[in-house]
């Protein structure tokens, strides 16, 4: 097939909640919608008011959902495979995508074999990682082997990192696609830069901000985040850390750090300033699969500061426009950072190198990736075969 797709979304999480998943997928459908493809998409009611939207290229379907305990504002969505049944027996989608792996997901990758429609998964989340920070690590074997079930029960799963294609390959799951993910150059750049916005936090030119943007929750390394900016404090006794974000950490992290700076939850052009506004990015999360806020940072002219993983480990060029470190290994995180801080010079070059690294990251390209994908899971097998040379990269 070589017309406009008509593609069925499912998802348990949309804009306007402020998390990757949403907001990369997003940007995904403005350019399925944009190619003349039409979009059918389902997922949880956000608030009570709230109807479903219909036009010629784009409808939405409310289901219910039930709140994700220790994420504010999000839900799961409920099991709706007998509506699904209904709505794709009536207006037969040429491909079922299912965006995250909650029970409303599930639901709907079982539904789509039932009809013999194609369907394609996304793995955005590890979630059996996820377990070890909330007090279920006896679970994540558990998680590990029902995700592997869920994906591997599509045509394709698609994933945003090619390291992660590989380490899902040798998890045992079958048809992975690598569609990495873009960023907005004209809104992230350095050009954002705001001297009002360094005097609100009573700094100066040469006073060095260190910032860190994500949700303030376990899973993403806060304590390593502190000891950084500690180590780099004590060679620059005016640096300030900037903490752009939410989550069930924040009451307790200005209690015990009110030196800080805790910008909240920002968006648009006021997160753009608030990136392009520091000098440097620390993100030692291991928990993520690709990690938006590295692509952000680089492209606000920030050098990062990260593990070898995800993002971090395709984009940042070590000592060019940022530094790694291995996996785990926070001894050699705060060096690396350290390292750009004190070394002369180090910190001004990598920032001159940080937008140029990502510029080629344009959306349409990766919607162009995106659309290739779906064309191929129509054109696959039902069962796709268990083999590794199943794995191609439609990044490159």
């Amino acid at each position: 097939m070589t017309g406009p797709l008509h593609v069925a979304v499912v998802t348990e999480t949309y804009p306007p909640e402020v998390n990757g998943v949403a907001m990369t997928l997003g940007r995904m459908l403005q350019g399925l919608m944009a190619r003349g493809h039409r979009v059918s998409l389902t997922r949880p009611r956000q608030h009570a008011q709230e109807t479903p939207l219909a036009s010629a290229r784009h409808t939405t379907t409310l289901v219910r959902g039930l709140p994700i305990p220790g994420y504010a504002g999000l839900k799961f969505g409920l099991p709706a495979r007998r509506l699904l049944l209904r709505q794709w027996h009536a207006d037969r989608p040429d491909v079922v995508q299912v965006v995250t792996e909650g029970p409303l997901g599930a639901s709907a990758i079982a539904a789509a074999r039932e009809l013999g429609v194609p369907v394609v998964s996304e793995f955005h989340t590890n979630f059996q990682a996820y377990s070890r920070h909330y007090g279920f690590g006896w679970l994540e074997g558990l998680v590990a082997a029902h995700l592997r079930r869920l994906h591997n029960r599509s045509r394709m799963t698609l994933v945003p990192s090619r390291q992660l294609g590989v380490d899902l390959l040798r998890r045992g799951y079958h048809g992975v696609r690598v569609v990495a993910r873009g960023v907005d150059t004209e809104l992230f750049n350095p050009s954002r830069r705001s001297a009002a916005l360094r005097a609100a936090w009573n700094v100066v030119d040469r006073d060095l901000v260190v910032a860190h943007v994500g949700r303030l929750a376990a899973e993403k390394n806060l304590p390593l985040v502190l000891s950084t900016f500690a180590a780099i404090r004590a060679h620059a006794p005016t640096a300030r850390l900037l903490l752009v974000g939410d989550g069930p950490l924040r009451q307790q992290l200005g209690q015990q750090h009110p030196e800080h700076i805790f910008a909240g939850m920002r968006h648009g052009e006021d997160l753009a300033a608030h990136y392009a506004s520091a000098d440097l990015f620390l993100f030692p999360s291991v928990t993520e699969t690709y990690g938006n806020v590295t692509l952000e940072a680089l492209a606000s002219g920030l050098p990062v500061v990260a593990y070898r993983m995800a993002a971090a480990a395709e984009l940042i060029r070590h000592g060019d426009n940022g530094m790694l470190a291995d996996p785990g290994a926070g001894d050699q995180f705060v060096r690396a950072a350290l390292d750009l801080v004190t070394r002369p010079g180090a910190l001004r070059r990598a920032a001159a190198a940080a937008p140029a690294s990502v510029a080629a990251l344009d959306w349409d390209r990766i919607h162009d990736q995106l659309v290739a994908a779906l064309r191929e899971a129509m054109a696959r097998p039902a069962i796709p075969a268990p083999d590794a040379a199943s794995f191609c990269l439609l990044s490159d």
